[in-house]
């Protein structure tokens, strides 16, 4: 079913590309992270809110379960060193921003300074799908780095993988 005619029509299916950062205490230690993250929309106006995806068996779909709250960085259209750099994952404890500028958002998550900008978002719910978790999150914070900078757009041949 690789190259069917669902697939082919799921794959272009444009979606922004957006790196996903998290914090969790855990044990007495608090760890961060961050990943690569493309199946993002808007999903409300009052109060704004976002609906992520991960997959289901990723650790961080796990922290977020438990309720921490997240930030996204948006990715610009030129900055392919993100993908490559969050791309692969990130053990647990793996330092996930070693060489790149960071700042905070109000809550403390490390946000890209060199994204186009970030949202920090509180989980609300979330529902399980076969292979990932949905998150439906209010956006609590944002702001604009960069409004000259076109954000990335992914599109894919096959929408029935990554």
């Amino acid at each position: 079913m690789t190259h069917s005619p669902l697939a082919a029509v799921l794959g272009r299916l444009p979606s922004g590309i957006f790196i996903l950062s998290a914090r969790t205490s855990a044990h007495g230690q608090s760890l961060e992270t961050g990943m690569l993250a493309s199946w993002v929309m808007q999903a409300g106006f009052e109060p704004p809110m976002v609906t992520v995806a991960v997959g289901s068996k990723r650790y961080l779909a796990e922290w977020l379960a438990h309720g921490e709250p997240f930030a996204l960085s948006l990715v610009g259209h030129e900055q392919a060193s993100f993908l490559k750099h969050f791309g692969k994952g990130f053990e647990p404890g793996e330092p996930a921003f070693a060489g790149l500028e960071l700042t905070r958002s109000p809550a403390g998550l490390p946000v890209l300074r060199a994204s186009l900008g970030y949202l920090e978002c509180r989980v609300r719910s979330h529902v399980d799908s076969e292979d990932h978790r949905i998150f439906l999150a209010e956006v609590l914070a944002g702001e604009l780095f960069d409004a000259d900078t076109r954000p990335m757009v992914h599109v894919r041949k096959n929408g029935l993988h990554y």
